[in-house]
């Protein structure tokens, strides 16, 4: 027998500025299966996270609220952690990135770092609030659009026209913050040098550690030649400051990332079995495996690959990258109560329901999962409810009513337990592959044939004819001998089912190997209901109630008044030849993609017949997954003259409606449509 594997396993850090919802459990429930499903297996797997903790928005929020930061992060970890305990998701180690651990971890790879010449300065120019007395990022600056002349609008981005610019374009610009007018101001910075790992990160990424998809994304990167990257910001900063250079703080996004080697590190300590530099030193044959969304992916495929190899120490063996949550086909939206709270959804609904559907729907690629849930309600309790439980149900009541509830050892169809036992290998090669999608479908397949057999043989009918007793045992001690196996399989998605069964089963808790043996002459437990059906007027509530706390956090908000809702002012007239002046042109989105350094911005090339453009628009927090909007016709200005921005020439301006943040609207013309038409 081979030797137990040795693994550690992280999800993404939690912010710990906010509360998890369910786009964010698609990882965590992931990630959450897969750690399972190895430990399972009679693998050594560890599983740490930690809450990401620092960064100027949890500094403002914790003034805001009139308590400290360790304050208000000591109270986001409570919520967080009993919010992923009642999920299911268990961790070996909860930590935060805010620790003595990560502070000295943090500290040593940027001494390595700057000791072996990775570690640049430079002067760099900044929008400076003299109230707050701190340096101000693009989304703390408001002020006119310098195009459209709305007022507070951010400072890289108008929420109203879609027009983006560089925050000293900005008229009448004001801090965020604290309404004060910012001025420029020029501060030393610290970068790291990523362009020295070029070349390793160039093999690294096509060495089998990321998904196809992934790697060509990051090639894009790599070809047009890395950046260094800015580690530092100014203080008042919440964070760790850089050794020897006061008032400087590490970014963020510098020691998240090595939360993760802190978190493990805070668990050696209590676990003298685990050797931290056995996982973490450069010579490790342990294995490490990243859990991450794909807007993170230029963080833990190109910055802490080079960061770990700068300072000495491992890579990881892969980063597994998922796509976004969709609800109902489209974006989580508060407005139509589908971006749902993890804990509104546990007010409502079992953990083990939405597990299992995610487990349906996940497959190994980085395509988006949709959340459909009439959909949602349907499967559950078809598969888990009318598939699986219902194995036992119907057989346990024929054994304690015939038999003392004792298991006889006679196998009424062997041919059915050898199909069970052939499909184990299958089953585990998708759940190790991360393809639960595939592992969910295979096991309903089997669940299926149990099923089959249960009705073909009826034991409600044999019972009640003479000399049939003993085949009544026989086929109701395979249908639990069945259910069992399938429980066996599922366990890693649903461990609460697994082991409410293994109490009707009276058995110790199940592992993989099980699966290759029966119960005979056993005795069982008094069966009670291990699942009951979702009632879809639970989902409903849950809807409403997502709804209910938009309208609460609107409602308190709202500014003092007669309570009628305001409305956006109107732009100042302008006369029909100004507007006839615009030259409307259907355009193809050809390409859609993230602009690296930027908060709000995509770039899009379009197509408009007989050329193509390249366009900025600020519509990143409604289009996350930019690659969706390749193919679609969207509505341009074709004749604005062209704008040089920090991250290129912008050819133009597509058309956009919506109140802003998720609810933007990219403007389509009729179907029909080709790229160039002129829109009269």
């Amino acid at each position: 027998m081979s030797e137990p594997r040795k693994i550690l396993v992280t999800s993404a850090l939690p912010y710990a500025n906010g509360s998890i919802h369910l786009g964010h459990m698609v990882e965590y429930i992931q990630t959450d299966m897969w750690v399972r499903f190895q430990k399972h297996r009679g693998n050594q797997c560890t599983y740490v996270c930690a809450d990401d903790a620092h960064g100027s928005a949890i500094m403002l929020r914790a003034e805001k609220e009139g308590i400290t930061p360790e304050q208000l992060i000591a109270n986001v970890q409570v919520e967080h952690s009993t919010d992923f305990a009642d999920f299911l998701v268990e961790f070996d180690n909860f930590h935060s990135t805010h620790s003595q651990e990560n502070r000295e971890l943090s500290s040593q790879i940027y001494l390595k770092l700057r000791d072996a010449g990775h570690i640049s300065q430079r002067s760099v120019t900044q929008y400076f609030d003299p109230d707050k007395q701190m340096f101000l990022a693009d989304r703390f600056i408001k002020g006119t659009c310098p195009k459209c002349a709305a007022e507070d609008q951010y400072g890289d981005n108008c929420e109203k026209c879609g027009a983006t610019y560089a925050p000293t374009e900005l008229k009448n610009p004001k801090s965020a913050i604290s309404g004060a007018t910012p001025v420029l101001r020029d501060s030393q910075h610290f970068f790291f040098k990523l362009p020295d790992f070029q070349d390793m990160l160039k093999a690294w990424t096509r060495s089998g550690t990321l998904q196809d998809a992934v790697a060509n994304k990051l090639a894009e990167w790599l070809d047009s030649g890395l950046q260094e990257w800015d580690i530092s910001r100014d203080a008042p900063y919440f964070g760790f400051e850089i050794p020897g250079e006061p008032g400087k703080y590490f970014y963020v996004w510098l020691d998240a990332p090595i939360g993760y080697m802190a978190s493990f590190k805070n668990l050696c300590a209590r676990r003298p079995e685990l050797d931290f530099d056995a996982y973490w030193g450069k010579d490790s044959t342990a294995e490490l495996y990243h859990f991450i969304g794909k807007d993170i992916i230029n963080f833990h495929a190109l910055f802490w690959p080079a960061m770990l190899e700068g300072a000495g120490s491992r890579k990881p063996t892969a980063v597994n990258v998922h796509g976004y949550l969709t609800v109902n086909g489209q974006k989580m939206s508060k407005s139509r109560g589908t971006f749902v709270k993890a804990r509104t959804y546990l007010d409502h609904l079992s953990p083990e329901y939405l597990r299992y559907y995610y487990a349906s729907k996940l497959g190994r690629g980085v395509d988006d999962m949709d959340l459909n849930l009439d959909d949602f309600v349907q499967k559950v309790n078809s598969d888990l409810v009318g598939k699986v439980v219902n194995i036992a149900s119907r057989c346990a009541g024929f054994i304690h009513k015939g038999n003392a509830g004792v298991m006889v050892a006679e196998n009424a169809a062997p041919e059915l337990t050898d199909a069970f036992l052939a499909a184990a290998p299958s089953i585990a090669e998708a759940y190790e592959a991360r393809d639960f999608a595939r592992a969910m479908r295979e096991i309903m397949a089997l669940a299926d044939r149990a099923n089959a057999f249960i009705a073909e043989k009826a034991p409600w009918a044999l019972a009640k004819q003479e000399g049939k007793q003993a085949e009544v045992q026989a086929v109701c001690a395979l249908g639990v001998n069945l259910f069992r196996q399938l429980v066996i399989f599922l366990k890693p998605v649903l461990p609460k089912l697994a082991a409410d069964a293994e109490a009707f089963l009276n058995v110790a808790p199940l592992t993989w190997d099980d699966h290759k043996t029966l119960l005979a002459n056993h005795g069982l437990n008094p069966f009670q209901a291990l699942m009951s059906r979702i009632d879809p007027v639970k989902v409903q509530a849950m809807v409403d109630a997502s709804r209910e706390d938009l309208e609460a956090s609107q409602a308190a908000a709202a500014p003092a008044g007669n309570g009628e809702l305001t409305k956006d002012p109107l732009s100042p007239e302008i006369e029909f030849d100004a507007f006839a002046a615009v030259d409307l042109r259907v355009a193809l989105i050809v390409k859609a993609e993230q602009v690296e350094g930027a908060d709000k911005l995509l770039r899009l090339t379009l197509d408009i017949g007989d050329e193509q453009r390249n366009v900025f628009s600020g519509i990143k927090s409604a289009y996350p997954n930019p690659a969706e909007l390749e193919g679609r016709l969207t509505m341009m200005i074709a004749n604005l003259k062209p704008r040089k921005m920090r991250f290129g020439i912008s050819e133009g301006m597509v058309m956009a409606a919506g109140p802003g943040g998720e609810e933007i609207y990219l403007l389509s013309p009729d179907s029909g449509a080709k790229p160039g038409q002129r829109i009269k």
